[in-house]
């Protein structure tokens, strides 16, 4: 019979740690985003809609940083340009 409590301890001890990190996850996501709040407000993204900044950081997103950067500064040719004689 020890078992079976071992088990039913160590499952309750499971559940008490999803619930402490789900907690966790809870803060950690609000934290995060009042820094990218804090990132956004001055930048003359607050005044999109809601709808609208929710579509441009998603597309942004599926980009990835450097594309997104390269794509909205047109900024493509520099690249080639930083490259070293003889390898464009």
């Amino acid at each position: 019979m020890p078992r079976n409590r071992s088990a039913i301890a160590a499952l309750q001890k499971l559940e008490a740690d999803r619930e402490a990190l789900d907690a966790k996850q809870r803060e950690l996501e609000v934290q995060a985003a009042r820094e990218l709040g804090e990132i956004i407000l001055g930048s003359g993204l607050e005044s999109f809609s809601r709808k609208g900044l929710r579509k441009v950081a998603e597309e942004l997103g599926k980009l990835g940083e450097d594309a997104a950067i390269e794509k909205l500064t047109g900024r493509g040719a520099t690249r080639a340009s930083n490259a070293a004689p003889g390898t464009q």
